[in-house]
């Protein structure tokens, strides 16, 4: 005997699982986290952009209050101005903006735009890759149980509000953008889950062995039963309809899958840390970002609680929103995302700066709190003897949890502007519109704001939803009176009743129907002179120098489905055809849904 080990020929050697299908894990997790590592790339220069402008960490760790009385002014040094650019980078600018609009266009009755829809396919088609390449499934579906484990990580990911992936993609792009990968990487560990499920129970079935008994087996079948109430819970309708019920199901269902996971497979281990830092992170910044502050809620016309939060000097950026909790009634234990409808001290042009909310009255809670405004108001009329009318707020206090979200687009990098909101989206449209006239007006353009012209659509039900927000409506149109902006207001309602209720509004229009996003956006881009009803030899040369020059349009949509994914197509269409004349058209949405 030599004590030569004689060597299997690889077509004759045992597929050993334990060895090649953590490969494929990390090969899938090498892949995943070299696209973040793009995306993270390509917001690179905006995030360097909002460091220098000392915006980049100011919503890190929350609403803040000014205890130095220092006042709220910030401006922007002149050194930091942005040089002007030449017309050939507009141009290039320009093409790159138009290719990515086309990524915009939304599928009918569908939130998930064809950019989404290559982001997700993407993901899946790696998934299967992983899990099926050279991997004896019929004889050992490990692999797949292994790829849904390696997925564990990008769920939490995506799931949480507070992340380091937010942070660097920069406003515009946080856990309310993101969590369609959330939603669909955990559709693909469920995939992987059930195929490898599915194939374990048929061999024990052609062997005859028991399925429940064992250790491992039980607890794989209940780690499953658990990941398909997390999946069918999570489901659009019970979302809307039922969202109290799908928070608490799928924390507590999250929390037991884990546990389950753990005693199903040793080789867990190493994967659910990851996410348990992912959600470390995330308490941590929650617990450092609470506020309790008090409060005044106003109660406006029949449908509208204003809620001003007294003492906040900074801390949130325009169009970002907030999780606030009432301690009132029975439902203090329900907090509600609520979009800030004004922008920073630092920024606004209102003469009564602070934090103001607004909540609809359209659900249990929103009801509950108009009501018990209304109450409290009667009360305090009756205790100071004035009348019920008067301008009177109802104190309570309030739990601030954020803030979150904000605009994506800068509306100071474009010289035209369309803001197009929908009943109380009107918060974020709102909230970007004062931001970019304070900094246009009030601050005299000191970062470089070259916003020349904005239209400002809302969509509303009746006339006297204009009196939510018609005071500070009107202080914006006279700020930028007499200035080198224009802004022009536009208000479309959908129903005859209460004309009388038309507040006067300086440079608005109110009609009675419902806008074309389409339209709008067309009516903005095209110069006068196409137009036979207008002659004005001087408005001519400005439009064309705002829009036909390749200044860029920005384009924020905030409101129901239909109008966000409306805006969505409007903006893949014209850039499509005028895009690169234009500068290119950027695009921001937001979608009041769950």
């Amino acid at each position: 005997m030599s004590g030569i080990v004689p060597i299997i020929p690889a077509d004759l050697q045992q597929y050993n699982s334990y060895v090649e299908d953590p490969k494929w894990q990390r090969k899938f997790s090498i892949i995943w986290a070299s696209f973040i590592g793009f995306a993270i790339l390509l917001a690179l220069p905006r995030f360097l952009r909002a460091v220098r402008r000392g915006r980049a960490f100011d919503t890190l760790f929350g609403i803040w209050e000014d205890w130095s009385g220092k006042g709220f002014y910030k401006g922007v040094p002149i050194k930091d101005l942005e040089p002007r650019q030449d017309r050939k980078w507009r141009v290039s600018s320009g093409i790159v903006r138009t290719v990515i609009s086309t990524l915009l266009w939304t599928i009918p009755k569908s939130e998930i735009s064809l950019g989404q829809l290559l982001v997700v396919g993407g993901y899946l088609a790696t998934v299967l890759v992983c899990m099926i390449k050279n991997a004896p499934l019929i004889e050992n579906p490990n692999r797949a149980g292994f790829l849904a484990l390696a997925q564990l990580p990008v769920v939490f990911l995506f799931a949480t509000k507070n992340s380091v992936l937010s942070l660097l993609l920069g406003p515009g792009n946080g856990y309310e953008k993101l969590n369609y990968i959330h939603r669909w990487s955990g559709r693909g560990m469920f995939i992987c889950a059930l195929v490898h499920g599915a194939l374990w129970i048929r061999n024990h079935v052609s062997f005859g062995l028991p399925i429940l008994g064992q250790q491992k087996e039980t607890s794989g079948v209940a780690a499953f039963a658990l990941l398909c109430i997390i999946v069918l819970t999570s489901l659009r309708p019970t979302r809307r309809f039922f969202y109290q019920t799908f928070f608490y199901v799928h924390v507590l269902a999250s929390i037991s899958f884990f546990i389950t996971l753990c005693y199903h497979t040793i080789y867990a281990s190493p994967w659910i840390f990851p996410p348990l830092a992912f959600y470390g992170l995330d308490i941590l910044l929650r617990l450092l970002r609470y506020r309790i502050k008090d409060a005044t809620l106003v109660p406006v016309s029949n449908s509208m609680t204003l809620i001003n939060v007294h003492n906040c000097d900074g801390g949130w950026q325009p169009g970002q929103h907030l999780r606030l909790r009432v301690f009132q009634s029975s439902h203090i234990f329900e907090s509600h995302p609520l979009t800030i409808a004004t922008a920073p001290p630092s920024t606004t042009c209102l003469s009564a700066p602070g934090l103001v909310v607004g909540a609809r009255a359209v659900g249990d809670w929103s009801n509950s709190l108009h009501q018990y405004a209304h109450q409290q108001l009667e009360r305090l009329a009756l205790q100071n003897e004035k009348s019920v009318e008067e301008p009177l707020g109802a104190p309570v206090q309030v739990m601030l949890d954020g803030p979150y979200g904000g605009c994506s687009v800068d509306l100071g990098r474009y010289e035209s502007v369309l803001l197009v909101a929908g009943g109380s989206g009107v918060t974020f449209s709102l909230s970007v519109l004062d931001d970019i006239v304070g900094r246009c007006c009030r601050l005299g353009r000191r970062g470089g704001e070259k916003t020349r012209r904005i239209e400002f659509a809302w969509c509303i039900r009746s006339f006297g939803c204009i009196q939510w927000f018609a005071s500070q409506l009107t202080e914006i149109a006279k700020t930028c009176a007499g200035t080198s902006l224009d802004l022009h207001v536009s208000i479309f309602v959908t129903c005859l009743c209460d004309p009388e209720a038309v507040p006067d509004i300086p440079n608005s229009v109110v009609t009675i129907h419902r806008p074309s996003v389409h339209a709008l956006l067309s009516d903005l881009v095209t110069p006068p002179s196409s137009s036979p009803s207008s002659d004005d030899e001087v408005d001519v040369k400005n439009k064309l120098s705002w829009v036909g020059l390749g200044g860029g349009v920005a384009v924020c949509a905030s409101g129901p489905e239909t109008m966000t994914r409306e805006a969505a197509n409007a903006v893949a269409r014209i850039s499509a055809s005028k895009g690169v004349e234009l500068g290119g058209v950027s695009l921001h949405t937001e979608l009041f849904a769950i």
